[in-house]
């Protein structure tokens, strides 16, 4: 399979990124900002259903699927999820059903919000979707999926279950230990000398499978996290967990440096799934002035948590920096009246 990195070829996965994505300068918003040379890498481009860091991780854990000879996929996530279209995209793709379960983690009252961007690609794609009314207890939507799970299996079917809290490993993480060299060659191609990686950090798959696949190719490479769910606090202890999780699950011996995991919370107001003046300026400046499109959850709060960065001299003129665009541009639609206003 192309565009494995050596450290997970023991795993099984399935190919369904378009990659490598593309890595491009964004002269007009470094001019604007007057710091760092802005990079992003589109990791929105990566195919399945308008694409999305998503697709990465979904390569491992429909790969494990297959090989367990499993019919049918199940996942939990916000009503907005990425991550929910995606895997109701893959699963199509590959020939099996598809149940999502929606979480109550934003409680609007938006027609928009409940029923445009993702929810209407669910309903395309063919998704079963089922309702779990709380938004913060991972451990009682990932229990509510095993009860599903195990119906289908007395109904004769073969589920396969994407747990998102963090009691299970961290399978998903293995497709940005591919991106974490992909990047590298990337800034090499392009002559760039990158000073820092910014990447959103929620569940922190992307974010520990980044750090990770850097450090495993002796990359120093600093990566910041931006908190789009979470506190940096809480956010740091995850981040940390879940990239040793990812060196125990390659066998490679290596610890987490504390100083490794760094997080921002300086966007995160006024939390999950919704956003502040931050972002919608973020939102903005990259379509005005870079015809890029952000969305308010993921994408849009790290390229914030990027330009607050820079407005507070964490990084200068004369240094380069990488965005990971993670997508998430159906969810534009979603939030029509707050991007409108």
């Amino acid at each position: 399979m192309p565009n494995r990195s050596s450290f997970v070829t023991d795993f099984p996965a399935v190919k369904l990124t378009h990659g490598p994505t593309p890595f491009e300068y964004l002269p007009n918003l470094t001019r604007h900002l007057d710091g760092p040379k802005i990079f992003v890498k589109r990791d929105d481009c990566t195919g399945l259903a308008m694409g999305g860091n998503k697709a990465r991780q979904l390569e491992y854990y429909f790969g494990e699927a297959r090989v367990k000879n499993c019919d049918t996929v199940l996942i939990t996530g916000a009503v907005q999820s990425n991550f929910l279209r995606m895997t109701a995209a893959a699963a199509a793709k590959l020939g099996m059903d598809c149940e999502i379960q929606h979480e109550d983690r934003v409680k609007s009252t938006d027609d928009h919000y409940k029923n445009s961007g993702n929810v209407l690609l669910d309903k395309i794609l063919g998704a079963k979707i089922h309702t779990y009314p709380k938004g913060e207890d991972e451990a009682g939507a990932d229990a509510a999926l095993e009860k599903r799970a195990a119906k289908l299996r007395k109904e004769g079917k073969s589920p396969y279950v994407i747990h998102l809290g963090p009691d299970h490993k961290p399978l998903g993480a293995l497709g940005y230990i591919d991106c974490a060299q992909e990047i590298l060659d990337n800034a090499r191609d392009a002559k760039v000398q990158l000073d820092a990686i910014v990447v959103p950090s929620g569940s922190a798959a992307t974010h520990a499978g980044l750090l990770a696949g850097l450090r495993l190719i002796g990359s120093s490479m600093p990566v910041l996290g931006v908190c789009v769910r979470r506190d940096a606090k809480q956010q740091t202890e995850r981040v940390a967990k879940r990239t040793q999780e990812v060196f125990d699950m390659l066998y490679c011996g290596k610890k987490v440096a504390k100083s490794d995991v760094d997080l921002t919370d300086a966007v995160l107001a006024p939390g999950y799934g919704k956003f502040g003046k931050e972002v919608k300026e973020a939102i903005q400046l990259a379509a005005r002035l870079e015809g890029l499109l952000v969305d308010p959850v993921y994408s849009g709060k790290t390229l914030a948590g990027l330009i607050h960065a820079i407005r507070k001299g964490a990084y200068k003129k004369g240094q380069s920096v990488c965005f990971v665009h993670t997508g998430g541009t159906p969810a534009i639609w979603a939030y029509e009246k707050q991007l409108s206003a």
